[in-house]
């Protein structure tokens, strides 16, 4: 099963939205075994080790670095699925 982190600043509506976005294009590709989650930054540095991948902004993503042995993947634009997507499936 692919574990995908969503982290934004505060943890709050983006990394939901982020969250929402990542499982659309997922499905999208036909990915059936994945999970999902979201949480701020700050949380995402004691949980990002149980993660294959985490996906955050360009400004936040630094944060994360050594902290799993997954990818970060880092947005420009949080709400744009054809970045998801192209980034997702770099990865994959």
């Amino acid at each position: 099963m692919l574990k995908i982190l969503a982290a934004c600043g505060n943890g709050m509506g983006s990394s939901m939205v982020i969250k929402m976005k990542i499982e659309k294009v997922l499905r999208g590709m036909g990915k059936t075994d994945f999970k999902v989650d979201y949480c701020s930054v700050g949380e995402a540095k004691a949980q990002a080790s149980g993660y294959d991948v985490i996906v955050a902004s360009v400004h936040l993503i630094h944060e994360l670095e050594g902290r799993t042995k997954g990818h970060l993947l880092g947005l420009d634009n949080l709400m744009d699925e054809a970045e998801i997507s192209a980034k997702l499936s770099s990865i994959l």
